[in-house]
């Protein structure tokens, strides 16, 4: 899949990754979010249900529609090559219809890859990793 989207808005540290995904995920651009996958990424936002391709895409969208604000704080970071493992700590508060918020928490197990465009992209992005 070509993107429109300019390098700009990705990153080149893995590091970084999810300062710019929060970045985007709060301002709700879906068209910066999907950048930052590979074409052939895998979310598990629902353990035990992996979705990728359109079926990511279209939760997601579902799922931003509902303007949710997130914050996270990096845990660990493991690079090699072009291969990267961060663990992140995460929450997310989702407006609910009455006034209140659903508040969502969990740790995250990431694994991004390196693009030949030099930028990091998530193949695997696993919000409740450490669930059983």
């Amino acid at each position: 899949m070509t993107t429109a989207i300019d390098h700009e808005s990705l990153v080149r540290s893995a590091e970084e990754h999810g300062n710019r995904y929060i970045e985007a995920f709060n301002s709700g651009d879906l068209a910066v979010i999907d950048a930052m996958y590979t074409e052939d990424a895998i979310s598990v936002w629902e353990p035990g249900n992996p979705l990728s391709g359109d079926a990511r895409r279209e939760a997601l969208a579902e799922f931003i529609a509902q303007r949710p604000r997130m914050t996270a704080t990096l845990r660990e970071s493991h690079v090699t090559g072009t291969a990267a493992l961060l663990v992140v700590d995460w929450a997310i508060d989702v407006p609910l219809e009455d006034g209140g918020t659903e508040h969502l928490e969990g740790v995250g197990l990431d694994v991004l890859r390196m693009g030949p465009d030099g930028n990091w992209r998530f193949a695997v992005d696993n919000p409740f990793g450490t669930d059983a």
